[in-house]
């Protein structure tokens, strides 16, 4: 087999966009946690003349690293089960076919995709508000921020059992 047929081999193609997957989420659910673990509990025993610098600089740089590393982690986990053709099978659930690993892999996928269109329908234009991305007054900001925080801590919630069922589904033994 020449060097081009081995890396288009279907098992290294799956591997790498596995590693891609894996990597993306790990930056996604990494700085979720790091919101929700550490910014938020800690931002009231930051000074108020230190706030600006959370609020201006490490939070929408943070903000962007967050909402495209989810982005990237769908397109990636999509990818990979279209590639590896269960892609059908596990948004049914496995209702279809394909056993308790298509199942697993299937409610990753939807707490995935819930996690995915919370951070970018909800938390992300309820942050812009609350960090005065865009313009709001303050009742709409702090309203926001409030919205963006509990969307944020869903998300932590269903990462747990996302992470279980994907971790599960590729350990799964017949």
């Amino acid at each position: 087999m020449d060097a081009v047929a081995a890396f288009l081999d279907a098992e290294f193609m799956a591997f790498i966009w596995r590693w891609l997957h894996v990597l993306s989420g790990v930056m996604w659910i990494g700085l979720l946690w790091y919101f929700n673990f550490v910014q938020i509990p800690n931002m009231g025993k930051i000074p108020d003349e230190q706030k600006p610098a959370i609020s201006k600089v490490i939070a929408p740089a943070a903000l962007w690293w967050f909402r495209w590393a989810a982005m990237a982690t769908i397109v990636t986990g999509l990818i990979l089960a279209t590639y590896t053709g269960y892609i059908v099978d596990a948004l049914a659930l496995g209702l279809n076919g394909g056993g308790p690993q298509v199942t697993a892999i299937g409610f990753g996928m939807w707490m995935g995709i819930i996690m995915w269109f919370n951070v970018w329908f909800i938390i992300w234009p309820n942050q812009k508000r609350a960090l005065g991305i865009v313009e709001a007054d303050a009742g709409s900001k702090a309203a926001s921020a409030r919205t963006a925080m509990l969307f944020s801590r869903t998300n932590t919630m269903l990462s747990i059992p996302m992470l279980f069922a994907m971790v599960s589904a590729q350990n799964w033994s017949y």
